[in-house]
């Protein structure tokens, strides 16, 4: 119990400084730079937060169309494959209508993202910029 719990707080410990060990030995280099800059001075992409969200937005959302389209030709498929069960045919319209609700609902909320994205594009990001 003790020898389980010992391994589980060194494994957590070890993860931790695996993760923090970049910015140490980024410390020790000669040029001093910011925290906005460590990204960049480890080979992370310099994206702006916005931009990342957005791509993971449009990605999450991607995948959901994705898998509501393969819920209605499974829906489908099983419709097909009922041969005459009413039970069968039934629960075919259930999967088809559920997949078509939440087609609608990723449809929506990528016209919202959109939308949010377009009417905060001249948003100024400096709060000093009109001083």
């Amino acid at each position: 119990m003790l020898k389980a719990r010992l391994a589980k707080f060194a494994l957590a410990a070890g993860a931790v400084a695996a993760m923090a060990m970049p910015l140490a030995v980024h410390a020790q280099t000669a040029t001093p730079v910011s925290i906005e800059d460590t990204g960049g001075a480890i080979g992370l992409p310099n994206t702006d937060l916005k931009q990342a969200v957005l791509r993971t937005l449009s990605l999450v959302l991607a995948l959901l169309g994705l898998v509501a389209v393969i819920m209605v030709v499974w829906g489908g498929f099983t419709w097909l494959t009922s041969g005459g069960d009413e039970t069968k045919v039934e629960s075919a319209k259930k999967i088809i209508s559920a997949a078509v609700i939440g087609l609608i609902v990723v449809l929506l909320s990528w016209a919202i993202v959109l939308f949010a994205t377009r009417t905060t594009q001249n948003v100024i990001t400096d709060p000093n910029a009109n001083a």
